[in-house]
């Protein structure tokens, strides 16, 4: 099954590993794997701060690398719901793109969505560890994940799941709410943190980078313990190194 991985700007920029997990992963469950080498940001800090032409000129240019693509993969469900949700919406009355973006949006699913529907996949792997589960507000709001990358984690030997407190609430990191609203930002993952430490976790997982960066960003400034790793590092084997906002080793 051919398949294109979006490996989303936070990937490529802040945390390759995860691309490279979610390669793996994919051909792991049978997938032909590609990830073009013309593709960009999907446009969602544009769109969300309202430049609409900014937001349409680069969904213009993901659009046309990825719409030869039978099954496009993100490992973020926040990037995922902007092919899949908001493109629909950004091109609907613009002509020649509507159709385009349709089409783009029904082929589109976040990572773990996408190996759960896979029937033989299952995570070849050991992480000993007590870890709890972030569902960020994207992938739960947007892209309808939830049980998924629960199911996954149970093919994980030495691995014990613990639910968060809340867990469908925000972390505060939104985009650029964080930079925008900063002191309400600073007090979601706060709260956030309190939930995460009171679980008794070691560690901290999930499918969006962006939410794993701000709440491992505070969880260093108050010297937690707590590691941060998402979720498709962990399925992959690959979370050996030094976790989200760790000093390499």
């Amino acid at each position: 099954m051919p398949v294109a991985l979006f490996v989303t700007c936070l990937a490529d920029l802040f945390r390759p590993s995860v691309g490279l997990a979610g390669l793996k992963l994919l051909r792991e469950a049978g997938c032909e794997v590609l990830a073009p080498r013309a593709q960009t940001c999907c446009g969602q800090p544009a769109y969300n701060n309202g430049d609409r032409e900014a937001a349409r000129a680069i969904g213009r240019q993901v659009i046309e690398t990825f719409e030869a693509y039978e099954h496009v993969v993100v490992p973020s469900g926040s990037c995922a719901g902007m092919l899949h949700r908001h493109y629909p919406a950004l091109f609907a009355e613009v002509a020649g793109w509507a159709e385009r973006a349709e089409a783009l949006a029904a082929r589109t699913q976040e990572l773990t969505a996408f190996l759960a529907e896979r029937p033989k996949f299952a995570a070849k792997t050991r992480f000993e560890t007590k870890a709890t589960y972030q569902d960020s507000c994207s992938s739960l709001r947007e892209m309808g994940v939830h049980g998924q990358p629960r199911w996954l984690l149970t093919s994980v030997e030495g691995l014990e799941l613990v639910e968060l407190a809340d867990t469908a609430s925000c972390c505060g990191f939104g985009g650029t709410f964080c930079v925008k609203l900063a002191d309400i930002s600073r007090r979601m993952v706060d709260d956030k943190v309190d939930a995460i430490e009171a679980t008794g976790a070691d560690t901290l997982l999930g499918g969006d980078l962006g939410c794993l960066l701000n709440i491992a960003g505070r969880l260093s400034r108050r010297g937690s313990a707590v590691r941060v790793f998402h979720i498709a590092e962990v399925l992959a084997g690959m979370a050996d190194g030094a976790g989200i906002g760790e000093a390499p080793k």
